[in-house]
């Protein structure tokens, strides 16, 4: 069970104004990370066997080099034009040099960064609760973004959030050491479980790896309580929206969808509303009158 917050719903305003204002810089980075990180990871999986010519070489891609620029004229994004949101709005939504519009998820990600951090704030107040969450809710931004566009949930964002879930819990911040452990595990046996009988039945893998992983990482944050409420829910929205993709949008029965996201928002709502505790309640009242 996920431990209440030590001042819930008591943070002072100027607490959650921080912690906004923090989010929307953290949101300006998770655009290049979401942007970015994939372009890495496909470059190192696809490096040729022999080296390139030295006039045809490039740099190589990385969070911090080259610098921000439009895709389009290669304009550099000076530091004017980089302020989260508010460039957007005074440019328009359009690169101050060729025009090209910039795409909106941008400003979107750097509020819904922003709201996140607040929302923590708000909830957990200023405490150290508040920090983990707040590096819990971007990281699982990051990740959303990153599923929906490349359907890829890298290891190198989900391995460390699941190891991090656990040293933040030797100190009992969310849930206890034990319930983290056993949260990770169950996490990850549960998806891993339904994969190999779906694979059994069908000859087809069902989801990959990844979200085996990311649920595993959200059990060693919150413990092994939330799990089946969330995972009801990330499949309930799945199958919605694969339904609704089908009927009005011609995608075909059968194709492949990412299933991370929606493991990310069920896990950002486990963290507010306590799921894991309703889902004791539930789990004691069933083996109430199933015994009686």
């Amino acid at each position: 069970m996920i431990a209440p917050a030590l001042a819930p719903l008591t943070a002072p305003v100027f607490v959650i104004a921080i912690a906004a204002l923090g989010g929307l810089c953290v949101g300006s980075f998770l655009n290049v990370l979401i942007y970015r990180l994939p372009l890495m990871l496909e470059a190192d999986y696809a490096a040729p066997d022999t080296p390139l010519a030295p006039d045809t070489a490039q740099p190589p891609l990385t969070l911090a080099m080259p610098a921000s620029h439009c895709p389009a004229c290669k304009r550099p994004v000076r530091p004017m034009e980089n302020i989260p949101v508010l460039s957007y709005l005074l440019l328009r939504g359009r690169c101050a040099g060729c025009r090209m519009r910039i795409p909106l998820r941008y400003p979107l990600i750097e509020l819904g960064s922003a709201l996140l951090a607040g929302g923590a704030a708000w909830h957990f107040g200023p405490t150290l609760q508040l920090g983990g969450a707040l590096l819990l809710l971007w990281t699982l931004t990051a990740l959303f973004c990153i599923d929906v566009d490349h359907q890829i949930l890298p290891d190198c964002l989900t391995l460390p959030l699941l190891w991090l879930g656990l040293l933040v819990n030797s100190l009992s911040t969310f849930v206890a050491l034990h319930d983290a452990v056993w949260g990770a595990a169950a996490g990850y046996l549960s998806l891993w479980s339904v994969f190999w009988i779906f694979r059994l039945f069908t000859g087809k893998d069902g989801m990959g790896y990844g979200d085996f992983k990311l649920l595993a990482a959200i059990g060693a944050w919150l413990g092994w309580s939330p799990l089946l409420p969330i995972i009801v829910l990330a499949s309930t929205g799945a199958s919605v929206v694969g339904l609704w993709q089908m009927r009005l949008r011609g995608t075909e029965h059968g194709q492949a969808m990412a299933f991370g996201p929606y493991l990310t928002v069920a896990g950002g709502g486990a963290l507010f509303f306590e799921m894991g505790r309703w889902a004791e309640k539930l789990i004691l009242v069933c083996a109430h009158y199933a015994f009686a």
